[in-house]
């Protein structure tokens, strides 16, 4: 791994040059201090395991108004005084992505939260799950017969689309509409994008629309199915959501939930792909594909970080940090501190705490999801085992072994692979 030698030179929320590997950056940090501000945007950067727990179950001292956006725009206000928790609910709804769960503070969050769990409910996970098996091998059985193709646009996104689609009930004759919206057209900037690129206030519009209407629909006309269960779901009190309460949950479940999949998806077959020897080990001993997907989430999180804003002076790690300070945890340099995890920076399938990572994050806002992500990856990697005897990196796309070349999401807050094109052998 390479090093880097001034950290004070690098912007990493506005360079590419940590695009492809940010690992040497988050270890360079957390080498001189694991709680520690980066120069550009006067972020505190949460490198190490402990810190970043502690950070993530705070939610008295922290709020998540930032969660997804960071530094970006900016707080519409200066953040003056030792107690900024007013400042914070007076402008909240003037922050990008305010109106979605992740940003979401208790008590309003814990009630969001309360109502997305009467969605994921483990019968209806049961249901979901039988169905995710047989739309794998729905999607194989155009993806395999070429011999080779694009992970990504051909199996790991209509895969995780359509898997929320079943969740949340999507009726099967607008699911095209949803793949085409959703995946087949071009996305640009969006949350965490690198250079200068502009967010929309809420970049879920289409599903906003799509999910009103359901929920409209169902409330007026109710009908055995699941999303009548999504406009009839209550609050923890007994009180009935407003519409668009339901709709931002369903949204926010839509949008997070496909997007951290198919970074855990593609991820886990370049490490296979990549290591015939795993692959073979794989192929013998499936009880071991639990561990690996764990493996696959500590070594690369889908998820680089999250954001918290200081409402009060807290001292994290040792470090005092003011009122209105943004706070950055890094979930990818977390899952790789050695204090945590032995020889971190190695692939281990074996490795014992491997599901002690934190990619999926801590404390309230822990990934509602993290049950389908495994349940989806454990389906597509057993189902691609069963149906090849060898799976390969593409040499033509990718180059050879010695000088392979991956470009990554170009975004401080997801890491995962852009392309991925695979070579297999029917089974």
């Amino acid at each position: 791994m390479q090093t880097v030698k001034d950290i004070e030179a690098i912007d990493f929320f506005r360079g590419d040059e940590l695009v492809e590997d940010p690992y040497p950056y988050f270890h360079a940090l957390r080498n001189e201090c694991p709680v520690r501000k980066e120069p550009h945007h006067g972020v505190v950067m949460v490198t190490g395991y402990d810190e970043a727990v502690s950070v993530f179950h705070d939610s008295e001292h922290f709020s998540s108004c930032i969660s997804v956006t960071g530094p970006f725009p900016g707080f519409p206000v200066p953040l003056v005084g030792d107690d900024i928790s007013e400042l914070i609910e007076r402008h909240r709804a003037e922050l990008p992505m305010s109106d979605q769960l992740p940003t979401f503070d208790p008590p309003v969050h814990t009630d969001h939260r309360a109502l997305l769990m009467r969605l994921i409910t483990p019968k209806r996970l049961k249901e979901n799950e039988e169905f995710i098996w047989r739309l794998a091998d729905r999607l194989l059985d155009t993806y395999l017969p070429p011999g080779e193709g694009e992970f990504i646009t051909g199996f790991a996104g209509p895969f995780a689309l359509l898997v929320i689609a079943d969740l949340l009930g999507v009726p099967e004759e607008d699911q095209e509409e949803f793949m085409d919206r959703l995946q087949r057209r071009p996305q640009t900037g969006g949350v965490g994008a690198t250079g200068d690129d502009h967010m929309t206030h809420s970049p879920l519009q289409f599903l906003y629309d799509r999910f009103s209407t359901y929920i409209e629909d169902r409330r007026r006309d109710p009908r055995d199915d699941v999303l009548t269960g999504l406009a009839t779901a209550t609050f923890p009190d007994g009180t009935v959501p407003e519409v668009i309460d339901v709709v931002r949950v369903a949204a926010n479940l839509f949008s997070a939930g496909q997007e951290t999949t198919v970074r855990l998806v593609s991820t886990a077959l370049k490490v296979m792909a990549e290591r015939p020897e795993l692959q073979a080990l794989l192929r013998r001993e499936r009880d071991r594909i639990p561990n690996f997907i764990e493996e696959t989430l500590r070594l690369e999180s889908p998820v680089k970080g999250d954001f918290r804003l200081s409402r009060v002076p807290v001292t994290v790690g040792g470090v005092d940090l003011p009122a209105g300070t943004t706070v950055m945890v890094v979930n990818g340099a977390a899952n790789r501190d050695p204090q945590r995890f032995a020889d971190p920076d190695t692939f281990d399938v074996s490795r014992s705490n491997a599901r002690q990572h934190i990619a999926f994050g801590r404390g309230i806002h822990s990934c509602p999801g993290a049950p389908l992500a495994r349940a989806e990856a454990r389906a597509g990697i057993e189902r691609l085992l069963d149906r090849t005897s060898d799976i390969r990196i593409s040499e033509r796309v990718h180059g050879p072994a010695d000088a392979r070349n991956y470009r990554y999401l170009p975004t401080f807050i997801l890491r995962g692979l852009t392309h991925l094109q695979l070579e297999f052998t029917p089974a």
